[in-house]
């Protein structure tokens, strides 16, 4: 098994935390997993991406020249990102910032969430990113949600966060029961 997941975005979207979710559910599984993060210098609104790799093997590199997966916040990640992609790959549009008409590669399957206004619609918005990954674990069949689900209560416990885990936990399902 590998998997070679791109999430990518803006900076303040939370698609480094995207993958670090995912790394830490990876690692509960006792899969091999890395992390490959890429921003630019800005805090906020500047492109920001990371390389995940899961595999149940060595991984020899940490960059995934043909994502598999590819979890897009905004319109310019998908711009920047999709002809990288593998043919018969998963794409995860936030549909919520992305127009209607945008066009996609015919070889590719295209997942679209309104992830922000289901955030924004639970009083959350800076969340769409746990919308996603709730999204991701539905349609990907990466990992089961309670997997998922257990991992990001995991990773937000070890930053000391952990109170926030009750919100984290109902914008994660309300991706997953999208």
């Amino acid at each position: 098994m590998l998997s070679e997941i791109v999430c990518a975005g803006l900076g303040g979207q939370g698609v480094l935390t995207q993958g670090k979710i995912l790394i830490e559910t990876a690692a509960s599984k006792e899969l091999n997993a890395t992390w490959f993060p890429a921003y630019g210098n800005e805090m906020r609104g500047g492109d920001a991406s990371c390389n995940v790799i899961i595999s149940d093997s060595r991984i020899a590199s940490p960059y995934a020249d043909h994502p598999k997966i590819l979890v897009t916040m905004s319109e310019s990640a998908i711009d920047a990102w999709v002809d990288s992609m593998a043919p018969g790959g998963i794409l995860f549009v936030n549909s919520t910032v992305v127009p209607d008409d945008k066009k996609y590669r015919d070889d590719i399957t295209v997942v679209k969430a309104p992830v922000t206004q289901i955030a924004q619609k639970l009083h959350n918005e800076r969340n769409a990113n746990l919308v996603m990954l709730g999204v991701l674990a539905k349609a990907a069949g990466l990992f089961t949600y309670e997997e998922l689900e257990a991992g990001m209560c995991k990773y937000f416990e070890n930053l000391g966060k952990a109170k926030y885990n009750d919100k984290n936990i109902e914008v994660l399902r309300a991706g997953y029961e999208l």
